[in-house]
């Protein structure tokens, strides 16, 4: 593990504390973080993604102790999560504490919170007097980051300071965890497996969004998306999908229809979670390569497969829902 550079880090805070923002590394995606009490932080974090006002934004916090002032309470099943799983890629939706600007929940009761697990961003939470929203650091809908390069690519000079943490290790965004009429509510599959959570709280209720409210981020029928039309299918149906200038990234083992210039393999030895590890590196890399299609071999539907599966089926829904 490299030690963080003391005078970025330092930079960092100083950066923070006048309203700017700074692109931090996480276990799970880059975020793009500022001051939660910053109303001119957390504007300028809306403007560079583009995102809209509705979709609210992930507080980031050092340790447990210091989301307590947050919420208005942590129900007990969360609590035994939060103590097991923090710091970790677990985000909890709680009641908020009047402390809690709405500007950051979207109009929200509720407030989704983290410790992150990688130890530069723990050092500069532990320098810092308040918390940081920190949403990935990619404009909306797009493909996340999982290396200091993609942030470059996608915002160049317009943030004052990238903190360089290098690969994230899960590369994956955090799982969302909330609890309605004493149940736990999955809200978004992330890289804490649901079976995995269920060993803890039992059996979990999957968010079903029935309104077009965004009670959390990860919900949009259209996301962590290439510029480059994306499609997921299974195995056997790849090859007639094929045509010119199409790129092909599968799970494991190589299409023997289809030139090896052509494929990407997401993990030779066939884990998931090595897969996950290089998703969203792997789509950077196609996407910029000059294709005229994504074609993304559906995963084994089970753990992190189908976390995975839900990120491609995103990735690939058209602009237009209709379409």
């Amino acid at each position: 593990m490299t030690p963080p550079d003391l005078t970025l880090l330092e930079q960092a805070v100083k950066l923070l504390e006048e309203d700017q923002v700074v692109a931090i590394p996480t276990e799970t995606v880059y975020g793009l973080a500022g001051n939660i009490f910053s109303e001119k932080a957390v504007s300028t974090i809306y403007s560079l993604k583009q995102r809209p006002r509705t979709n609210p934004l992930i507080v980031h916090v050092a340790a447990l102790e210091e989301a307590i002032p947050l919420v208005k309470e942590i129900p007990s099943p969360l609590l035994a999560l939060a103590k097991k799983y923090w710091p970790g890629p677990l985000t909890l939706l709680l009641e908020k504490s009047s402390v809690v600007p709405d500007s950051i929940t979207a109009g929200s009761s509720k407030v989704a919170i983290r410790v992150p697990a990688h130890h530069i961003t723990h050092i500069l939470l532990q320098k810092l007097s308040f918390p940081l929203v920190a949403p990935s650091a990619n404009p909306y809908t797009r493909i996340s980051p999982t290396t200091a390069a993609h942030v470059e690519y996608y915002f160049g000079s317009a943030i004052p300071l990238i903190l360089d943490g290098g690969p994230c290790k899960l590369g994956l965004e955090s799982t969302i965890i909330g609890f309605e009429n004493n149940k736990p509510i999955l809200y978004r599959q992330g890289a804490l497996e649901k079976e995995i959570i269920e060993q803890t709280v039992g059996e979990l209720t999957i968010y079903q969004n029935k309104t077009t409210e965004t009670p959390t981020p990860g919900l949009a029928a259209r996301h962590y998306a290439p510029t480059t039309p994306t499609l997921l299918c299974e195995r056997n149906a790849i090859g007639a999908q094929l045509e010119e200038q199409c790129a092909v990234i599968v799970f494991n083992e190589a299409i023997a229809e289809v030139s090896i210039e052509q494929q990407f393999v997401l993990s030779e030895s066939g884990s998931l979670f090595e897969a996950a590890r290089n998703l969203y590196s792997v789509l950077h890399e196609v996407d910029r390569g000059g294709y005229k299609k994504i074609i993304c071999e559906k995963l084994p539907e089970t753990g992190l497969g189908a976390v995975l599966n839900d990120k491609l089926k995103r990735a690939s829904s058209p602009l237009n829902p209709h379409q």
